[in-house]
């Protein structure tokens, strides 16, 4: 594992961040398992979130995803005195016990949370890792520095659930049936799901009453119900020995082995190679920052298993942790970094034949269908962004029997873009810009919603679709040349959006409007979907136009973390995304930084000033980011006024994948002007 550790920037804290309940529970640690599955809490072992839990598994395939076990609380018994070490808040206000104080220090080896309480003479050690492709969590605790005497013992206390993710505890309607034999329970919900828990190193005792009034301030902070409940269904009893693993295995598969050591063994050879795999991919990788891998290492956590009937082996993108889905547009969008730029090639290809599975009337599914589910789609930017992925995923493998399978998608959605299909969205002949929008409903990914009001509604012709649109028309025109298949309608329609999207551009250098042809005329909101025209492969601009949206961006919109989504001097700004659920919605796209857009935005000032290393810099600060909120991770919003606090998910694909593809892409351009220049000297 040294090997691994030395490519990795490290995450690790000691007393002056554990022994403080905001820091230790503002740093959250989340794990997933490639089925949709997760795990996560805070450093401080305290539940914050109703998502908290060491077991949240799919139980209704594909995503009904239920919070199964949520805590293993332990409790060192030494020397006749007992030490928790683990955090709870109450509704009373209480923090009892608070275990956080004994914890000398906290870090990631790789994605596995480690934590290490000093009690006395003694370190206790405790890690927490899922199988990878099960619904299967470990956690183990191992004893060091042990004075002489009795043999210590922890105690932990288990408590389960069975609720929905998203949903409150209803004690009244859930009664499992809980059964132990020695080192085995077995939690039943019948009709549901069997969790079965073994011990490594003890034995089990069931329990079965009710811990009730947690408090989750996060919630709180998030407008929503802040209380909750969990079951109490058993305790184990571990004798601790210096050097040796106690702990167990929770699983949704029967007869899971609670081997601990070969269980370890698996995850970090898992996470090793997702970083040896990138490496292998491309040599920019080998010289690439600590942080950099990071990046590399958390894409792990968004490609899951999401087989069809007539493709078993399909896969998706999780769009963040902990409350979302696999949707189409962020899945697109997110494509090139999870994928390939960690070598992931038959993964893309997999994801893109997926999503084509489900295109209707030249338009892919917003939210990606579960089982027996009509698609939802409500969206004008994810079939534009899936020819995107296509076009990259071909540009970097050259796979043209794929290719071939999948050009008669891709030139339907051209086509029936051109017919006109759901929401208003056709080509404008007139311009041969692509027009979109209805009353009440929202189409771009500025898709808040507040009640029955669309926030940012955006009808007409947005920027950033223009934007795309062009970039796909020029796109077909290359794959059909691939094909061999006539290629003059594209260019042709590509060379009329091109000279429409001349209307884009505002006088005086100002950039460009964000919509045209509204109800009300032309947007002239400042806000950073005009960096697209700037930062796709095929841009409908100038080299003055360019330059001229870099510098209004530049100056209003631009922050450490991303790229504000309004600027402030906007009367409709918002500088914070916190408060209720119609207040954040409200300030979702009114002036929240969002990570994602940094990588558009870094290559857009590449593409202007040819400057990779210059262009790097601007993702540097998501390395500092990566120890705060979800650690190793990066946040899907921040807010708009500095200090730019992190909100929304803590871990966002897009927000992952395309800072590691913006760095990926400006690595290469520099090492490729590096071996022109050493060529030109020769």
């Amino acid at each position: 594992m040294a090997e691994l550790h030395s490519r990795l920037s490290p995450i690790r804290f000691g007393r002056a961040i554990c022994g403080d309940l905001s820091a230790a529970e503002r740093r959250e640690w989340w794990l997933a398992n490639g089925r949709g599955g997760y795990a996560g809490g805070t450093i401080a072992q305290s539940l914050t979130r109703r998502y908290h839990g060491l077991l949240v598994a799919p139980v209704d395939p594909p995503l009904g995803r239920v919070l199964v076990l949520t805590k293993a609380d332990a409790t060192l018994i030494a020397d006749g005195a007992a030490q928790p070490l683990f955090t709870n808040h109450w509704a009373s206000g209480a923090v009892e016990p608070a275990g956080y104080l004994a914890l000398e220090s906290f870090h990631l080896d790789g994605t596995i949370p480690i934590w290490r309480f000093a009690i006395g003479g003694r370190i206790v050690e405790e890690r927490i890792w899922l199988e990878p492709g099960a619904d299967t969590v470990h956690v183990a605790w191992r004893l060091s520095g042990a004075p002489g005497g009795p043999t210590p013992r922890l105690v932990v206390t288990l408590l389960a659930n069975g609720r929905d993710h998203h949903g409150d505890t209803w004690p009244q309607g859930f009664s499992p049936d809980v059964a132990v034999d020695g080192s085995r329970l077995r939690m039943t919900v019948p009709n549901r799901f069997v969790l079965e828990i073994a011990a490594a190193g003890g034995m089990i005792a069931s329990r079965n009453e009710w811990y009730r009034d947690f408090d989750l301030p996060v919630e709180r902070e998030r407008g929503l119900g802040a209380q909750d409940s969990h079951l109490h269904i058993g305790d184990l009893d571990l004798p601790l020995a210096p050097g040796k693993w106690v702990g167990f295995a929770a699983s949704l598969t029967p007869q899971t082995a609670p081997d601990i050591d070969a269980a370890l063994r698996r995850r970090r050879a898992h996470d090793r190679a997702v970083v040896k795999r990138a490496a292998a991919a491309d040599t920019v990788f080998a010289t690439a920052p600590g942080w950099v891998m990071r990046l590399v290492l958390a894409t792990e956590a968004f490609i899951i298993a999401r087989p069809l009937p007539d493709l078993p082996q399909g896969q998706s993108v999780i769009a963040g942790y902990p409350w979302f889905g696999d949707w189409g547009r962020d899945t697109m969008i997110s494509l090139p970094g999870l994928c390939l730029a960690t070598g992931r090639f038959d993964t893309a290809r997999l994801i893109l034949e997926t999503f084509g599975r489900f295109v209707d009337r030249g338009m892919l599914p917003n939210v990606f269908p579960g089982a027996g589910a009509t698609p939802d789609y409500n969206t004008v930017d994810a079939s534009l962004w899936f020819i995107e992925a296509w076009r990259a995923y071909l540009d970097a493998t050259g796979d043209r029997a794929a290719l071939h399978r999948a050009f008669p998608v891709l030139t339907d959605i051209i086509d029936w873009h051109f017919k006109g299909t759901r929401y208003g969205i056709a080509v404008d002949p007139a311009d041969g810009l692509l027009r979109a929008g209805e009353p009440g409903v929202q189409l771009t990914w500025m898709d808040a919603r507040v009640g029955d009001r669309v926030v940012t509604p955006r009808i007409g012709k947005p920027v950033e679709i223009n934007a795309l649109w062009y970039n796909a028309l020029v796109a077909l025109a290359a794959m059909a040349e691939q094909v061999g298949a006539p290629a003059d309608f594209y260019r042709s329609a590509a060379a009329k959006a091109r000279q429409g999207f001349a209307r884009f551009v505002r006088p005086r250098g100002r950039g460009l409007y964000d919509v045209l042809d509204g109800p009300e005329g032309y947007d002239q909101s400042l806000r950073p979907n005009q960096v697209f025209a700037v930062s796709l492969p095929a841009s409908p601009l100038d080299a003055a136009a360019q330059r001229a949206v870099l510098e209004c961006c530049g100056e209003a919109l631009v922050t450490s973390y991303g790229l504000r989504s309004l600027a402030a001097s906007d009367p409709a700004y918002r500088g914070n995304c916190r408060g209720t659920v119609d207040e954040r919605d409200g300030a979702y796209h009114q002036g929240t930084v969002w990570a994602w857009l940094l990588g558009p935005w870094a290559m857009a000032y590449y593409q202007v000033y040819g400057d990779a290393t210059a262009a790097q810099r601007f993702l540097r600060p998501i390395g500092d980011h990566l120890c705060d909120a979800g650690l190793g991770q990066v946040s899907e919003i921040f807010d708009g006024d500095p200090p730019h606090t992190p909100r929304g998910c803590p871990a966002q694909a897009w927000s992952v994948a395309c800072v590691l593809e913006a760095w990926w892409r400006l690595a290469r351009a520099s090492a490729s002007a590096g071996q022109s220049a050493a060529l030109t000297r020769y």
